[in-house]
């Protein structure tokens, strides 16, 4: 077995999104290859109405699959196939653009003012760039939930792990997305596959990814530290993107650690992106915003 060393350490920066949503985005845009096949992580967790109620209005996607995953308030999703729906503390919204969706994601905060949770878009390889749209939505009830021995407790959002199989299916980039916290104090490993990118990001307590497929030495006899990789802390809103290897090791620090860990196979294709539109060459980005203009963009079941 071997440690995934940390290949880059990122704390999400603040930007703004929609018509005027402040949230943090981890990654996304500009080179994204390292996390191939997904394109984008943003962390829309707030704890002030004026800052998040003007949402994400109506707006076009075409090359890709976001999934919503809510904290605390609501968010209300409507699209041009006519689905209707609204998501709350522990649930999943995943939607296969794919040729084409124009949709609405308005936020309510819960009664304290609280709207957390994060979203994250996830490529869609050129054979089924365009195909039909597709929208899932999935209670917290259905997700499963698996507390170890240890007392490490993980919901599995998506894939296969530890025996459990989450709820969102028929997904093109096969992730396998984990809320996973660790108790204050406690090592521990986590399987990833080999062939998968993989990162976490940390939203509570903090915690030390260990960085070598060795334990660190303790520095009581003479040993060589430049050659040594030491563990790289993590607080909330820090990323980390893990290179190759077969587990993820973490110890969990005084208030114990909570963090996403996302894994998918990558794509290994060309990227032609501007906004919501994604796709493999410019050529097909420009005929997807000639279509918006021109009426044309949605392609199946269902209109405005």
């Amino acid at each position: 077995m071997s440690i995934r060393p940390i290949k880059r350490f990122i704390k999400s920066k603040p930007t703004l999104e929609g018509a005027g949503v402040h949230l943090r985005r981890a990654f996304g845009f500009g080179n994204t290859n390292d996390f191939d096949p997904f394109l984008l992580l943003d962390d829309f967790r707030n704890d002030v109405p004026e800052d998040y109620l003007a949402g994400f209005p109506w707006h076009p996607h075409r090359g890709i699959e976001t999934i919503t995953y809510v904290l605390a308030g609501t968010v209300e999703h409507g699209d041009s196939m006519g689905n209707h729906g609204v998501i709350s503390s522990g649930d999943v919204q995943w939607m296969t653009a794919g040729s084409g969706i124009i949709h609405q994601e308005m936020p309510k905060g819960d009664p304290g003012g609280r709207m957390h949770g994060f979203q994250l878009w996830a490529n869609l390889p050129s054979t089924l760039k365009m195909t039909a749209p597709r929208y899932q939505e999935v209670q917290a009830t259905n997700i499963p939930e698996i507390t170890d021995d240890d007392g490490t407790h993980v919901r599995v959002v998506c894939g296969n792990f530890w025996g459990k199989t989450g709820p969102v299916d028929g997904i093109a980039a096969d992730p396998i997305y984990l809320d996973v916290s660790v108790s204050p104090g406690r090592r521990k490993t986590l399987p990833v596959e080999t062939t998968r990118h993989a990162f976490a990001y940390v939203f509570a307590g903090s915690g030390k990814f260990c960085n070598a497929s060795g334990p660190l030495a303790v520095p009581t006899e003479a040993i060589k530290w430049a050659d040594t990789n030491p563990p790289v802390e993590a607080d909330n809103r820090s990323l980390i993107l893990f290179d190759r290897g077969d587990e993820v090791t973490v110890q969990a620090g005084d208030d114990g650690i909570r963090f996403l860990l996302v894994s998918g196979k990558p794509l290994e294709e060309p990227v032609a992106w501007y906004g919501p539109i994604v796709m493999n060459t410019q050529e097909q980005l420009q005929q997807a915003f000639t279509e918006l203009q021109e009426g044309k963009f949605l392609k199946a079941s269902g209109g405005m």
